[in-house]
């Protein structure tokens, strides 16, 4: 619920202060997202988009992706389909995670495990700035389902339409690993 930016404050602000400047922030970003968003009754509240743009905050650090990214979560919600995403379970896992996503955590339930439940998670899972916000209510159009690393250092992501096209990107993304 905290806007995440770089705050000036005088000498002697309390911690109090300051988390209450970065909600108030917080608060109207989310705000002016929910009052430029394309109205979806998949999001039925301010809260349930900032859930949303929390997960994308975490998916992509590329702003040119966000929007897509937030495509294919909606569109994955509108088919009742499992969103699926990584930083969802790694959030449920707390200090149990250690760096290392396995088969056995995807399959451990947890209230945040996007893989074992569908819908959005119960609360955000990170601090979603501006871009997070606005590809929320702002998602792209499109009919890709899917998405994975490129591996090659660079943050992007190859998007699907199909489980064939995305399985041949893991294949990919695995094999830029291997050779990174």
């Amino acid at each position: 619920l905290f806007y995440p930016d770089t705050y000036r404050f005088p000498r002697g602000t309390t911690d109090v202060a300051l988390l209450k400047q970065a909600a108030a922030v917080q608060m109207l970003e989310l705000t002016d997202a929910w009052e430029r968003r394309v109205p979806d009754p998949l999001l039925e509240s301010p809260y349930d988009l900032l859930i949303l743009a929390s997960i994308i905050e975490r998916e992509t650090a590329v702003d040119d992706e966000r929007d897509e990214v937030a495509g294919v979560f909606m569109r994955r919600l509108r088919r009742r389909m499992r969103l699926q995403t990584d930083p969802t379970v790694i959030y449920g896992l707390g200090a149990e995670y250690t760096g290392n996503l396995t088969r056995i955590h995807l399959n451990t339930d947890t209230p945040y495990n996007t893989y074992t439940r569908r819908g959005l998670p119960p609360t955000p899972i990170s601090l979603p700035a501006r871009a997070s916000l606005r590809a929320a209510g702002l998602p792209a159009a499109g009919k890709a389902l899917f998405f994975v690393a490129v591996g090659d250092g660079s943050g992007r992501h190859r998007f699907s339409e199909t489980l064939e096209e995305h399985n041949q990107a893991v294949a990919a993304y695995l094999k830029q690993l291997r050779l990174r």
